[in-house]
């Protein structure tokens, strides 16, 4: 059995790139073109009926997303496959850092990096464990077992799919039903709402209608009474009329020495004539104001058929006006929720910047501090370094007044306890060295 391993890691930093590509904008930007782990694993060899074949592997195209897939199929005899993969997917466009971001996002980058090795290690530990009980398996089987057939269970699978495809499509087809249903059952409770509210008008419309059919029906009362008051004076005054004409034709012969009286059948004409008069005006005057009566209640009706058609139109219109501002208060309210849920968004996305921004500022202190403790360190060093020099300048000073006085006792640091060499180079041309012991009061010149 060989057993094959790659794993190729490509890193993408600024400025410098490592078995892959990076790319650098300007302005202090820094695009990431590539950040991928291959990993893969394969052997071949020995071959149980069927054999066993293992492919897996992890790729990391960018800084998003992840998925892993796996499986196991059994063909003839056993076959086994295993197929895993995590895929991070692609930055959606340039991402300018600045050098302070920097460090922050490599540092996520090596630890995502971090995280995918440990995931492909896993994988690998996996992958090893399954070889290994294959390989226990085979073991405990032998050579002996034979391939199994599943042929036999591919016709069922194939009823079985071919059952599903109708019942999905029902199934399908009731979700769109439902939907309907819904959409028809608004529309009822719409119109349901219309037609109870028009029942309330026209109910209200019936009491008018009931008032107005009194008002007729008082009126046509009136006008009966009128009329058989009417038919009661023609009665009386046919019955007067009866009878003076029988007063009138009765035979008296009377002689009177007198004078001619006034004539009796004129004044009659008179009166009948006046009578007659009276009659037709008091029947004129009922009729124009029965007529006028009926053309106020005509008039009353018709405009009340115009009131309540014109009540109509305005009910009709407010419900338009009532319906569309229904909808605006719809969309107004979506709107509303779009807005308060941008508006959480773009408060997470700011606490979070603020955060990172936060973090950095911790991390940019947290350095200033190492800083400020380097400079301190630094100058506890230059001030030993110059107490040294000075030190060094004197002891320099001491040996050339040495040299060039010609003493021969001179007392150097009495608390030396080794021989010191020193080489002095004199007009560049003569080099001495004088060599103190410990405790000695005389210099040796060389």
């Amino acid at each position: 059995m060989s057993c094959n391993i790659k794993e190729t890691i490509t890193v993408s930093s600024k400025g410098r790139s490592s078995g892959g590509s990076c790319i650098i904008g300007g302005g202090g930007g820094a695009r990431i073109s590539s950040y991928g782990i291959g990993s893969g694993r394969g052997f071949s060899g020995r071959s149980y009926c069927g054999g066993v074949n293992y492919g897996g592997g992890l790729s990391v195209g960018s800084l998003a997303g992840g998925s892993y897939g796996g499986g196991n199929c059994y063909g003839n005899g056993l076959g086994f496959g295993l197929g895993g993969g995590v895929v991070v997917g692609g930055l959606g466009g340039d991402c300018l850092l600045s050098s302070c971001d920097e460090k922050v996002t490599m540092q996520n980058l090596n630890d995502r990096l971090a995280s995918y090795l440990d995931k492909v290690k896993c994988l690998e530990k996996e992958n090893a464990e399954l070889e290994c009980r294959i390989r226990e398996w085979y073991a405990t089987q032998g050579l002996s077992c034979e391939p199994r057939d599943y042929s036999c269970y591919y016709k069922e699978i194939e009823d079985l799919q071919n059952q599903v495809t109708p019942l999905s499509a029902i199934i399908l087809d009731i979700d769109n039903s439902r939907m309907a249903a819904d959409d028809f059952r608004v529309k009822y409770e719409t119109e349901l709402a219309l037609r109870q509210s028009v029942e309330a008008d026209i109910n209200g419309l019936r009491q008018v209608l009931d008032q107005l059919t009194l008002c007729r029906s008082d009126l046509e009362a009136q006008l009966e009474s009128l009329r058989e008051e009417l038919c009661c004076l023609k009665k009386n005054h046919e019955e007067e009329m009866n009878c003076l004409r029988k007063q009138s034709t009765g035979d008296v012969s009377v002689e009177v020495n007198a004078c001619p009286g006034p004539d009796l059948r004129q004044i009659l004409e008179d009166l009948r004539c006046q009578y007659e008069t009276l009659i037709a005006r008091n029947r004129k005057e009922v009729e124009d104001w029965y007529e006028c009566k009926i053309e106020e209640v005509n008039r009353e009706v018709i405009t009340s058929g115009q009131e309540v058609e014109t009540c109509n139109n305005q009910v009709t219109e407010l419900r338009r006006q009532l319906q569309a501002l229904e909808i605006d208060l719809q969309a107004q309210l979506s709107q509303r929720n779009n807005l308060e849920s941008s508006l959480a968004e773009t408060e997470c996305q700011y606490n979070t910047l603020l955060g990172e921004l936060q973090n950095q500022i911790t991390c940019v202190e947290q350095q200033l501090a190492e800083i400020r403790a380097e400079i301190e360190c630094q100058n506890q060093e230059y001030k030993t370094l110059l107490d040294v020099k000075c030190r060094l300048e004197q002891e320099i000073q001491t040996y050339r007044c040495l040299l060039e006085g010609g003493q021969q006792d001179l007392i150097l640091f009495p608390k030396v306890r080794w021989v010191r060499a020193v080489k002095i180079r004199i007009n560049c041309n003569t080099l001495r060295c004088i060599s103190i012991p410990k405790g000695s009061t005389n210099a040796k010149q060389l």
